[in-house]
Order: C-alpha cells, then structure tokens, then sequence
C-alpha cells in the first residue's frame, strides 16, 4: 500500500461514502474532497467535511497509519494545525492538535471494495519493464493523444529550467544562450558539457563581431578547446594559433583550462574538429540567427539555417596533420533533426513563455514534421504497440518512462489511472 493510491482514493472518492464513521463512531460526510495542491503541508486544501452534526471547512492529511502523524513530525507544525480529518488506511494511534484536542481518523481500509484493491494490485504488479506494458494497446487513442501532449510540454518545462540558468549567466542575453545550446548539442553526449563551456568561456559580442571571418571562429572555438596547445606543423594549424593569440589578447579573452575533448569512440565524422568547424561556420552564414530561429515556422526554414558543411581544411582533414580524402561533411539531416528537438523547440518555447505568448500549437505542428527518435526506450515502447509517428511521440513517452514509469507514479499517469477504471 503506498500513499499516494490513498490520494487517489480520496480524490475521486473510490470508496463507499455512503456510510463512513470516524474511529470514535461519529457520521462522516464529504461535501468537497479539497484541493490535491501536492506541495508541502497538508495533502488537500479547503476541505469541506461533516462530522457528526458539525460542518468543518479546512485541510486534509492522509497517511498509511495514523502513526504516521508523529513519524512525519506533524504535531511540531503549524502548517497541520488546520487538519479537520485524518485519513488513514491503518488507524493504530490517536493524534492531538497541540492543544491536546483529538484531530478525528477516518479508516479507509474498512470502505475500499476489494475489486478496487485487486485492480490496483494488478496495475502494479512488476513486469519485465514497465506496469502497463501489457495492457498498454487497451487504452484509447482520445486519452493517449491527450497524455502525450501535456507529457511533450511537462518535458519542455524541464529544459526550460536550463534555459532560465543560461539567461541568468549571460545577463538575459537569448542570442548567447542560443550559442550555448548549440554549441553543447554539437558536442552530442561525450563532448557537450566541455563544448558548452567553451561557448560560455567566449563573450558572445566577440563571436558575433568576428562572425564575417570563419577562420577566426574557428581559432576561438579551437584554441578554447585546447586543440591549438600542442605545436603542429601544419600551416593551417599555425594560421589559427595566430589568430587565436591575437583575438585572445584583443578581447582580454580570460584564459580557461578544460579537459581534453574526446575523440574515442566516435566515428570521424562526429570528431570534435568537425563539429566544431560546423559550428563555427553556422554562424559565419547565418547573421542574427537567434531572430531566425524565433520566427521560424516550418522545418524547411529551420533545415535552410543548418545547411553547412566545414571549411576547406577540414574537407580534407579529420584532424591536424592528417590528410584525408576529400569529403564535405556537411550536416545530415538526422543531425539537424537533434538540434531541432534539443535547441530550437525548446528556446523557441522559452522565449515565447518569456514574451506571454502562446504558441502551443505551432510547436507541436513542428515536432509532428520532425523524424522519430530512435532510442531503447522508444524501441521498447514500439514493442508493446505504442508506435511513433514523429519526434511529438517520442519526446513524449521519453517523458513518459523516465519521469513517471521509472518512479512508480502511475497513479499521477493519464494511462494508469484510466486502467484503475477498465480493469
């Protein structure tokens, strides 16, 4: 038995309220369950409740034992003090206000019927993976379709709290914090952190004041990330060490110590040279490219900006001294598609919320354009009948798995709560 089943059951009254009494024998009536506000203090907020011939107006608080009260430090909380009824599964004690008055208990264990309980111990049973996973193609398009849009804005919530520390490193400046996101998406998993902390390492004003040189882009983005501190004989090499001990003492640009950007385990087009000179030459094509990505309205807008390759060294190299066959290495579509998903939707979600407007239904129509992820997660919930369509589907049962099924909230799930009625 876990609480927040006895949250549920209060809620939506799953229980015979026909007759309840509290532990001491008075009637109990429920005019109006409260609020479920789940923060902290009580459990539901103005609550309406009879209790023998007296009508109560206050909170609510609901534990597994009545016990519970005094193992959770409630009687040294003024917050509780406005608790009118106790609702337990287990009464084992009395509780007292700290006036010493009783605070009623209503039992809930004697007024659950037991296809409730077998119900919800079905939905929790372990499976191989998730709860639900064998009862998954039972639900009804309507209530996953409805689920999966306030899963996809629940997840862009979360990304917007990285986007809210951004805004506040960089003075609420959105055209750095756009270099940022990029920047960390183009480092993928192994190199993202390092490579965000180069972009935050350079004044985005300087960036942008020598976006009209690509090679000087490239010594900055290369000499932070440390690539310039080993002599090479390449004339390419020394051309950029130039450039970037110039800029470096120009801009008063603070010397940053980072760790070595990783090549290992990446395929050569993924190599951080590569990404980097991308990167840099995003920004040499597309001048004022935060109000570009704002407004853009389709993906074809979107695919236009992030049509580059590298330069022309780098066409033929994967990294200094090392001559390769030539090869443009432009992004692929698949590429744009991550920054999409991971940069784009969620800055352009962002910036409207910051500017009060709402824009809901254009996101959406833009992650309905957007490939599907391909991940485990998303390969596993395909093998259970939920199939995805577009990156909406997978950026939302990726919110899905990891922030309801991997903590057991199947009770605060669109899908688990419409089993609890179907079972």
């Amino acid at each position: 038995m876990k609480e927040d089943f006895l949250h549920y059951l209060w809620k939506f009254k799953k229980f015979d309220i026909s007759s309840l009494k509290t532990s001491n024998g008075e009637d109990v009536t429920i005019v109006n369950v409260g609020q479920y506000l789940q923060l902290a203090g009580p459990d539901f907020f103005n609550a309406q409740i009879t209790i023998g011939n007296q009508k109560w107006a206050g909170n609510v608080e609901i534990h597994i034992k009545s016990s519970d009260w005094y193992v959770h430090h409630h009687e040294r909380d003024e917050a509780y003090e406005s608790v009118i009824l106790h609702v337990v599964w287990e009464h084992d004690t009395e509780i007292f206000r700290k006036n010493n008055i009783e605070i009623p208990v209503l039992e809930l264990k004697n007024y659950v019927s037991k296809e409730t309980l077998e119900k919800y111990q079905s939905l929790l049973t372990p499976k191989s993976w998730i709860y639900c996973e064998k009862q998954l193609e039972a639900i009804d398009d309507f209530t996953v379709n409805n689920w999966k849009e306030r899963l996809f804005f629940e997840r862009l919530e979360r990304k917007s709290i990285n986007i809210q520390e951004l805004l506040v490193q960089t003075n609420q400046d959105w055209e750095a914090v756009l270099f940022c996101l990029l920047a960390k998406n183009f480092g993928l998993n192994t190199n993202g952190e390092l490579f965000l902390r180069i972009a935050q390492s350079i004044p985005f004003s300087v960036f942008r004041k020598e976006s009209f040189e690509l090679d000087n882009l490239e010594a900055l983005l290369f000499g932070k990330a440390g690539l310039l501190s080993i002599e090479k004989e390449d004339r390419y090499f020394k051309n950029l060490l130039s450039r970037f001990n110039y800029l470096e003492h120009k801009y008063q640009l603070e010397q940053s110590i980072f760790e070595i950007v990783q090549f290992f385990k990446h395929r050569p087009d993924n190599f951080p040279t590569i990404r980097l000179s991308q990167l840099a030459n995003v920004y040499h094509s597309q001048q004022n490219l935060f109000s570009k990505v704002i407004e853009a309205n389709s993906i074809k807008n979107i695919y236009d900006f992030f049509k580059v390759s590298v330069s022309d060294y780098w066409q033929t190299h994967y990294q200094f001294d090392k001559e390769s066959p030539k090869k443009m290495k432009s992004l692929s579509l698949a590429f744009i598609d991550l920054i999409i998903i991971n940069t784009i939707i969620p800055i352009q979600f962002a910036y409207a919320k910051s500017q009060g407007k709402e824009i809901s239904e254009d996101l959406i129509h833009l992650m309905q354009n957007v490939a599907p992820e391909s991940n485990t997660i998303i390969q596993k919930f395909s093998s259970f009948g939920v199939k995805s369509k577009n990156a909406f589907d997978t950026q939302s049962l990726l919110q899905l798995k990891n922030e309801y099924c991997n903590k057991s909230k199947c009770l605060d799930c669109a899908i688990g709560m419409e089993l609890l009625k179907k079972n």
